[in-house]
């Protein structure tokens, strides 16, 4: 999902409505949102997606229990912090890698 998208979907993960961050995560994403957002006084809670059938899909689905969350709002409006201090930034939260060299108007990601 991303910050392409400003929906707000709510759905019960692990028991506990909870708004969803985004869906179809590999697992290295959803450890890198969930530490990101638990560093922002978030309670995260994550389950694997299940297919119509019950069956696991092999992704994840992320989304913290309060209600009112947007990310697209909370990324671009810079209420979230990295470990360092530092506002996050689309990129970063896209994990997107910049390269230096690049002056920021070639930049077409």
């Amino acid at each position: 999902m991303g910050l392409n998208k400003g929906k707000h979907n709510v759905t019960e993960i692990e028991g506990v409505r909870c708004t969803v961050v985004e869906t179809g995560l590999s697992e290295s994403r959803a450890l890198f949102l969930k530490e990101l957002l638990v560093h922002n006084h978030f309670d995260v809670k994550m389950e694997l997606e299940k297919g119509k059938d019950g069956s696991p899909l092999g992704t994840y689905i992320l989304g913290v229990t309060d209600l009112l969350f947007n990310p697209v709002i909370a990324v671009y409006g810079h209420r979230l912090m990295r470990n360092d201090g530092h506002t996050v930034t689309p990129a970063y939260w896209n994990q997107w890698q910049a390269d230096p060299d690049i002056p920021y108007w070639m930049v077409t990601k």
